[in-house]
């Protein structure tokens, strides 16, 4: 995905986000245990987060779900035909609207990769290695100030407005960054990207949950996901020229404007959050939206939670940050925040900073080649998530892609530790670091951005992902930090099988941490989460 450069640290999760195919087919019947909506009187009772015993009372399993309006497919029956179901069809419009933000995340990540060298020549410090590395990662400074004041501004305004305003630091700092003549004009456009792009990690998450039906929350949410992996994959292609004209980077940054201006003319014609019109008290505009993107009959059914919810959380749009000290906020944000700290302890940024030094052992030597390879298998494995996210379930996949992700750590260490013949090391090396970006995007980088919001209330969704994704950044420039100083000291098998301890660990904490929510809308879960922590308050 990422050519070596030493400073460039990014996150690779989607919200982000985390990186949904709008014509594949599901061709398998499965039934969902849960229904797809229910009335807020009556909370899942087995719902629950903890680290206590895994097994459930079979009791407590909800009943099969024979209603075939609800089942969790892309296919439905009649007789011996079969009709296809093209129920998430009137929300993809507004997701991927939405997931322009996580294209233009990938574009940025991938779009100072090569040009750096170009960069710092024209701009005067070139061979100074701490200055092209803080000009590709200073955005990380931006994306964390940004993130964290996302939480307050989306409560306020709501999601297409706060889209809106959002594009304006992303448009102004590309302009800023391709017009730049000095050190400190290129480092203000690229703080600016930043800022625009730590909103945005925080607010596609949001939107697309609450605007997705519940039956295919899984299957739109990861959209984020896959705009990322287009995004970095056209960032490559683009930046071609750059090997043969020095000054092609203006001409990249200029582009990187464009999707700015997509997002902010395509939110104008998108919906709100339907959640927080209700909240707003704009019932009807709640109403027309619900029936536009989930059907007529879902209208009254989905008020009733909705408001059910409100009466519970409180009215008022703006909730407290202090809130997220109180149960059962607290262990929301906890496992938020928990599952970022793991993700970037796992090594996605060291992994695709030596992807290109690994393909050039097998004689890949073009960093550009090595790139596109990453770039591929990620958004191969976006694509295979996207199918497997509504019928496997979060948990699933999370669990599957940290020990999938541990294993192919384990395989690079020991082709480097236990060299046998060259040429196989180099392969099994090839093959681990395939294995482990395919693991990662079926399920650590789409997921983890998909379960926080899945999880949080709607009071407090806001402030919990923009807490949860300022962790992210902060581990990511720790990382970023570290990495090598920790492979010049004790070298890269020592620290991959460190990553792939932090994986099996990461493995453990899904299982024990992360509950299904796949079938079940954000009320019934937000019901549940409640019921649980009070019968936990009465013992």
């Amino acid at each position: 995905m990422l050519e070596a450069n030493p400073l460039l640290f990014v996150p690779k999760c989607h919200p982000i986000v985390s990186l949904q195919p709008s014509s594949t087919l599901f061709l398998s019947k499965i039934k969902n245990p849960f229904p797809t909506s229910v009335s807020c009187s009556l909370p899942i009772k087995n719902f629950t987060i903890t680290a206590a015993k895994r097994r459930q009372d079979p009791e407590l399993e909800p009943p099969e779900n024979n209603n075939p309006d609800d089942e969790n497919t892309l296919l439905t029956e009649k007789g011996d035909e079969k009709e296809i179901d093209l129920g998430w069809l009137p929300t993809f419009p507004h997701v991927l609207t939405a997931s322009m933000s996580n294209f233009l995340f990938g574009y940025h990540i991938g779009v100072m990769n090569g040009p750096i060298v170009s960069i710092a020549k024209e701009l005067g410090f070139e061979g100074n290695s701490f200055l092209e590395g803080l000009v590709v990662s200073i955005f990380i400074g931006g994306a964390f100030i940004g993130s964290i004041s996302c939480g307050s501004i989306v409560d306020k305004l709501g999601c297409r407005r706060t889209f809106q305003l959002d594009t304006i630091p992303l448009i102004l700092g590309a302009i800023v960054s391709a017009q730049a003549h000095s050190l400190d004009e290129i480092l203000f456009g690229r703080f600016l990207v930043g800022l625009g792009i730590g909103v945005n990690t925080v607010l596609v998450p949001i939107y697309i949950s609450e605007v997705a039906p519940t039956k295919y929350r899984g299957l739109l949410g990861t959209f984020s996901q896959i705009g990322t992996c287009i995004g970095i994959i056209s960032s490559l292609f683009l930046a071609i020229p750059s090997e043969n004209d020095p000054h092609w980077w203006r001409t990249l940054l200029y582009i990187a404007s464009v999707p700015g201006i997509v997002l902010a003319l395509g939110m104008q014609f998108s919906v709100d959050s339907p959640r927080w019109l209700c909240k707003a008290g704009r019932i009807d505009d709640a109403k027309e939206v619900i029936s536009n993107l989930w059907g007529p009959s879902k209208v009254n059914k989905a008020i009733e939670e909705f408001q059910s919810v409100i009466r519970n959380d409180g009215a008022d749009l703006d909730s407290s940050w202090l809130e997220l000290l109180e149960e059962p906020h607290s262990r929301v944000a906890f496992i938020g925040g928990s599952l970022f700290i793991l993700q970037q302890l796992a090594g996605i940024n060291g992994v695709l900073y030596f992807s290109s030094l690994t393909f050039r052992d097998v004689g890949i030597t073009s960093g550009a080649l090595a790139s596109l390879f990453v770039g591929l298998t990620n958004f191969a494995g976006a694509l295979c998530a996207s199918y497997l996210m509504d019928k496997q379930g979060r948990q699933v996949l999370l669990i599957g892609s940290y020990l999938g992700m541990a294993v192919s750590m384990f395989v690079i260490a020991s082709a480097i530790s236990f060299p046998v013949d060259t040429e196989i090391s180099s392969n099994l090396s090839i093959l681990g670091t395939i294995m482990y970006i395919f693991s990662f995007a079926i399920g650590a980088g789409p997921v983890t951005g998909l379960i926080i919001p899945e999880l949080s209330s709607s009071r407090t969704r806001g402030k919990i992902l923009a807490f949860s994704f300022s962790v992210h950044w902060v581990f990511n420039f720790l990382v970023g930090l570290f990495f090598l100083e920790l492979v010049r000291k004790i070298g890269i098998a020592p620290v991959y099988a460190g990553f792939g301890g932090v994986s099996l660990l990461a493995a453990a904490f899904a299982y024990y941490f992360i509950v299904e929510t796949k079938g079940r809308s954000l009320e019934e879960i937000e019901i549940s989460l409640e019921a649980n922590y009070q019968d936990r308050k009465n013992l």
